[in-house]
């Protein structure tokens, strides 16, 4: 019944908004004409390709539609009768209007002739070709980053693309944060997406880097944007180009330990059609290790003043192939309605191997009591469907326009383990008891149903209104059984099975204006959010009903200050980070038997209040933001561990009372010479977060850290391009230990290559094989330390080559500029 009314809402609108645009009465407004003419430099007259031509109408110079020229220079752009000039704009040469011209009965066609365009001798100086960097845009609303300009980006994924962003880190596990921050909502296309996987960012590694065409990361995010996420929202855009005719481009990638990777995209425009397509495949071995030593105290088969000790290793391989692609196309039904439709689908096939040896002690490492090991062979299948649909009607004046689109994601994983104990003695040699054989299944199913519709109308010369609403509704449920071989067989364990289910559906509304005056602009608007969500145990009968209704302002105000790329931003946001999945799924984890984490049912969502003063300022060659910000969280979540009497560890997220977070944030883009440039970023974080448990423990903790990368860019002779890139991570306290300093070092090669239609890239990822989180917890009973590392040192070599295109262009500085004060 959720899906059919929402898909009658959608197509009742769709329809409405089509048939508003009534039928002509005069017969020629529906007549075509065409304006034509080829581009090229005033001095040498060669023609110019990939020049900008935008089409504007007389006399309201209203943008109408544009193009792009073709590798002789040539442009050729379907019109309507009327007045119209045209804007042509390349870069390092100086912008120009031609004069007006006419589509009329009698005469459809405009031949413009040879357009001449002069350089610019000032941009000249500040400009040059470059492919390699990272280029960041700055709006009102959120920061840019072209991450398909950053050389070490090549041949990763997804993950690798976020871990290269400024402010944004992703640790061992794959947890991406933001300004040191979890609660970081991801979207692809500016949506919740199925490639990023149910209630975590495990899809993320899913994603090669070639896919993806930009990252938006928004801090404080406005009310157009969902609310959740409590520290803003990290957008993935991936590839769809706007080129007429055919292009593409093809990469190719292997490395070592293990790794293999094809990613494929390709467009076709032509007429009121444009085709699009991307395709990933992706093989790959990821070998990880750990260790852990711990102590737990006064257990009760050993005595009082007893201390139990276990000493950890592990071995782990994470691999297998990863599949997915992205099919659509666009239609134009006029220049100002266009309807989009692409299918995704993605399928995994992995194979985990996980090797524990557990070391026993009693009182001191002198006194050994036995050796265990521990081997899962986990076994994953994943299939990700996602269905879209999307309209937009532009309406007269720039800006003006409603969007709205359906969505419809399918997902089913199934995890299916087999787990071997064994048991020696402290000499490792064999006791003689039998192996303890298990084995585990998971199935996880999720629908999402989401539907969403944008209104924005210009007003003034610089105002803005916006209204929206939207809907999510999503279903998740999961089998997860363990048996035991035993004398008669294989037997059930109830207290490890059970069919969890999680029914989540979320109602906003929105609305949000904005408008400059002067050097002075706002923006502010209110969000509604109605959340309905019910978990079930089904075995148990355990209904667990969560019904919520909040409000989340937003407040913008930017001032320039007297000079272009000079200006200051003051902000707040109210933030909502929802309990995911797992967080609430009360399923054990089943690989490592001492070591367990369960969700809890009864978790209760966080709100964030977000507030940030923010600086951005360009000089001739450099380019630097800077902000403060400090955020109030009520209900912070944290997970807590304890050890019970036979010294197992269960970990469970737990809502603490508040944390209090202040931090300064600074990115610096500098190029010191035309074949050097140097960026960075540095992040200083305090969080204060007070609690106690049930029992009366106190779970408060004072962290001060910092984290922060330097990225450098040499080209060398016949153009070889070089990246270094260095990353450290402070230490920082939590409410039961402290994580230990952490750093590492990226380093990469390029080189252009077939006349500079294609790039061979090498880069070696960690180049010290540091990457480890190493950490002390300590909490009632027990004391323990260890580390971990997700994935060891890798090198690859990658060969990109591009079909019909041109590497980018940008300035020299690495930053643009795109008014409205700012957003950091």
């Amino acid at each position: 019944m959720k899906f059919h009314l929402t898909l009658l809402t959608f197509l009742l609108t769709f329809s409405f908004l089509h048939a508003a645009k009534g039928a002509s009465t005069d017969p020629g407004d529906d007549m075509k004409g065409l304006v034509k003419g080829q581009i090229i430099d005033g001095s040498t007259g060669a023609p110019l390709e990939y020049t900008t031509v935008s089409v504007y109408a007389l006399p309201d110079s209203n943008l109408v539609t544009g193009g792009i020229t073709d590798g002789e220079g040539i442009f050729s752009i379907e019109l309507k009768t009327g007045r119209y000039y045209l804007e042509v704009a390349y870069i390092s040469y100086q912008k120009l209007e031609t004069k007006p011209f006419e589509i009329a009965r009698g005469r459809m066609s405009a031949d413009l002739g040879r357009i001449e365009m002069q350089p610019d001798a000032t941009t000249l100086e500040q400009v040059e070709v470059r492919a390699e960097k990272s280029r960041m845009q700055m709006s009102l609303d959120k920061r840019v980053f072209n991450v398909g300009k950053d050389l070490a980006n090549l041949g990763g994924s997804a993950t690798d693309v976020l871990d290269n962003v400024p402010s944004v880190t992703v640790d061992v596990e794959g947890n991406v944060s933001l300004r040191g921050s979890g609660g970081v909502r991801i979207l692809i296309n500016g949506r919740p997406s199925s490639l990023v996987g149910v209630g975590d960012t495990d899809g993320l590694r899913n994603i090669p880097a070639n896919l993806i065409e930009r990252v938006e990361v928004i801090t404080n995010p406005s009310s157009r944007y969902e609310a959740e996420g409590m520290a803003g929202i990290i957008n993935i855009i991936l590839k769809k180009e706007k080129r007429k005719g055919w292009n593409g481009s093809v990469d190719v990638t292997g490395g070592y330990p293990e790794q293999a990777g094809l990613a494929i995209n390709t467009n076709y425009r032509v007429k009121k059609w444009n085709f699009f397509a991307n395709y990933g495949l992706t093989y790959r071995q990821s070998p990880g290790s750990g260790s852990r030593y711990q102590e737990v105290y006064d257990r009760n088969e050993f005595g009082p003043d007893t201390t139990f000790i276990q000493d950890l290793t592990r071995d782990r391989t994470r691999g297998g192939w990863d599949n997915n692609i992205r099919v659509g196309a666009d239609y134009s039904f006029s220049e100002t309605s266009t309807l989009t439709a692409n299918f995704t689908y993605s399928v995994e096939d992995g194979d985990n191997i996980s090797e524990i040896t557990y070391r026993d002690f009693i009182n001191s490492l002198e006194n050994p009591t036995g050796i265990s090991t521990r081997t899962d062979n986990e076994r994953e299948e994943e299939a990700d469907l996602e269905y879209v649909m999307t309209y937009r009607k532009e309406f007269k004046g720039k800006g003006h326009q409603f969007t709205t689109d359906i969505r419809y994601q399918d997902s089913e994983e199934l995890e299916t383990s087999t787990i071997r104990e064994a048991y020696f003695t402290p000499e490792f040699e064999e006791t003689g008891a039998s192996e303890l054989e298990q084995r585990s299944s998971n199935l996880e199913l999720q629908r999402q149903l989401i539907w969403q519709a944008d209104y924005v109308r210009p007003f003034a010369e610089e105002g803005k209104f916006e209204v929206g609403l939207r809907a999510g509704l999503r279903d998740i449920e999961t089998n997860f059984q363990v048996d035991e071989f035993g004398v008669s067989g294989w037997e059930n364990l109830p207290e490890f099975t059970n069919n969890f289910l999680f029914d989540e559906d979320v109602y906003a509304a929105y609305t949000s204006i904005g408008n400059k005056y002067g050097d002075f602009s706002f923006q502010a608007g209110v969000r509604a959010e109605y959340t309905n969500m019910v978990t079930e145990l089904v075995a148990t009968e355990q209904v667990n009903p969560r019904e919520y209704f909040n409000l989340f302002p937003s407040v913008f105000l930017g001032y320039d200050l007297g000079e272009t790329g000079n200006s200051m931003q003051v902000s707040y946001s109210r933030r909502i980070n929802r309990p995911n999945f797992w967080s609430l799924n009360p399923f054990f984890s089943f690989s490592d038997a001492r070591n367990i984490f369960t969700g809890n049912p009864n978790l209760d969502p966080e709100f964030t209040d977000s507030y940030e003063i923010n600086y951005l300022k360009y000089w001739d060659n450099a380019s630097m933001t800077a902000g403060v910000f400090y955020r109030f969280t009520t209900g912070k979540t944290e997970r807590i561990q304890r050890v019970n009497s036979e010294g197992i560890t269960f970990t469970q997220p737990e809502n603490l009372a508040t944390e209090d977070a202040y931090g300064l944030d600074v990115t610096f883009s500098i190029s010191p010479t035309k074949w050097w440039d140097l960026d960075g970023n540095v992040n200083f974080f305090r969080s204060i977060i007070s609690g106690t448990t049930e029992s009366g423990e106190d779970l408060g903790a004072d962290a001060i850290t910092s984290f922060g990368r330097l990225t450098s860019q040499i080209t060398l002779w016949d153009e070889l391009n070089t990246q270094v890139r260095f990353n450290y991570r402070a230490p920082r306290n939590d409410p039961q230990g402290r994580d230990k300093s952490m750093y590492h070092m990226d380093l990469t090669l390029s080189k252009d290559i077939l006349e500079k239609k294609g790039t061979l890239t090498f880069s070696v990822s960690d180049v010290f094989n540091s990457r480890r989180w190493r950490y002390v917890n300590e909490g009632t009973g027990f004391y323990s330390e260890g580390d971990f590392q997700w994935r060891a040192r890798q090198a690859r070599l990658t060969f990109s080559y591009r079909i019909n295109q041109q590497k980018k262009r940008r300035g020299n500085y690495g930053g643009g500029y795109d008014g409205g004060g700012g957003d950091f």
